[in-house]
């Protein structure tokens, strides 16, 4: 194997691929059926559900994380920001953008209280 071929072999990995897409290194899985079920379940058995549209980084795409009246939260990849606040609309759950309001503290508590064995 020549020099050459281990430049051409490593631009091959940079491309796309099927069920998500590489960055860097790291390869980030798409948004699925699964991930809509679940955020359905969430918002639909819990109360006082808020939604956090936090920005696609170079680790993850888009997700929505959803946090309840108490604390209890969850986060799954969505197709897009547009795709989250419709979401949130359509099941009558507040959202925002986590970049600007950041995570409420009541999830921080209830990390906290669950690390503690509180839960």
């Amino acid at each position: 194997m020549g020099l050459l071929d281990r430049f051409r072999r490593s631009g091959r990995m940079s491309r796309p691929l099927r069920d998500g897409h590489r960055t860097g290194s790291t390869t980030v899985r798409a948004s699925d059926g699964h991930d809509v079920v679940h955020l359905t379940d969430f918002v639909t058995t819990r109360r006082g559900v808020e939604g956090f549209v936090e920005p696609r980084t170079a680790v993850s795409d888009v997700t929505l994380l959803l946090v309840a009246h108490d604390g209890e939260w969850t986060r799954r990849r969505v197709p897009s920001v547009q795709w989250a606040h419709t979401f949130a609309n359509k099941h009558q759950v507040p959202s925002y953008d986590a970049a600007v309001v950041g995570i409420p503290q009541r999830m921080r508590d209830y990390n906290r209280r669950k690390k503690a064995g509180g839960l």
